[in-house]
């Protein structure tokens, strides 16, 4: 599995300790992992490992042991079921420590923050907050549906309700991250061969201002990728409208009428979005 993640489309891949690995194996997994890392070659993709929550014993040793022996090949370090804080600051005080005593760079790992209950999700905007190093605030379906009582059928799905199940709670991980700087992105969609099911999940977390989605199988990673970058005609929009907008200023106008469309400044900022995410995608 690390071996085809290695050699996929996806942006970041993360390599797991927590819930994909058996409680015995633990230690082994661990090992697993820093072997990987110095084998396989990840490319430009982001390289990121999830640790175990803060409530087990075993969190502390997948800091120290992975940072120490592959510290200098790893990007982030994923925290799951982040609850307050104060558990992203020991992360970081603990990171800080390995990483001087393995002689890395101070600060360069970054932190990936799992919100996957309701303590998580009230406290999500003082956790956005809570370290320099954090990049992202991840939405965990599964976990947070058994928290919070809800009778999902499968992870990340949201049927048999009519309209979008995850809309608050992605709309409030939206609004925090972003008010602090951080990226955003939803969790898996476990049914790996309904395409159909994922892309409208993908679609529905997009719309919203979610950045990108997990995808748990290589089936999945195209449609992600397709549906979290703007389309050929969305980018060429968004072009023509800095053009034009551009020229509009030059003419001391504020605001002009496009296409049967008002254009004004905050159309301007829409399209630049635009743009960087086309170019951040290499559309541009």
């Amino acid at each position: 599995m690390m071996e085809k993640a290695a050699l996929s489309e996806a942006d970041e891949v993360f390599l797991d300790l927590e819930d994909a690995v058996a409680p015995s194996k633990k230690p082994e997994a661990r090992k697993l992992l820093v072997t990987a890392l110095g084998e396989l070659d990840f490319g430009k993709r982001t390289v990121c490992y999830r640790i175990n929550g803060l409530d087990t014993s075993w969190w502390y040793e997948d800091v120290i042991q992975v940072v120490s022996a592959a510290g200098d090949r790893i990007h982030d370090l994923m925290i799951p079921k982040v609850e307050t804080p104060g558990q992203v600051e020991a992360v970081d005080l603990l990171l800080a420590q390995v990483e001087a005593n393995a002689g890395l760079e101070p600060g360069r790992i970054g932190l990936e923050a799992q919100i996957e209950g309701p303590r998580g999700a009230a406290n999500a905007r003082e956790i956005a907050r809570a370290s320099p190093r954090l990049e992202a605030l991840i939405f965990g379906p599964g976990d947070f549906a058994a928290a919070v009582g809800m009778p999902t059928p499968m992870i990340g799905d949201d049927a048999p309700y009519e309209s979008h199940a995850w809309h608050a709670i992605l709309s409030w991980l939206v609004w925090s991250g972003k008010a602090a700087g951080l990226a955003v992105l939803d969790g898996p969609y476990a049914r790996i061969d309904d395409a159909a099911g994922y892309r409208r999940s993908c679609e529905r977390a997009r719309f919203l201002g979610v950045d990108g989605k997990w995808a748990i199988h290589p089936d999945q990673i195209p449609i992600a990728n397709e549906v979290f970058a703007p389309t050929k005609e969305q980018t060429a929009r968004a072009v023509h409208v800095l053009s034009v907008y551009e020229k509009a200023l030059a003419e001391g106008k504020g605001a002009l009428k496009l296409d049967g469309e008002m254009v004004d400044a905050a159309t301007l900022r829409m399209a630049n979005t635009t743009i960087a995410t086309a170019r951040a995608a290499g559309l541009l």
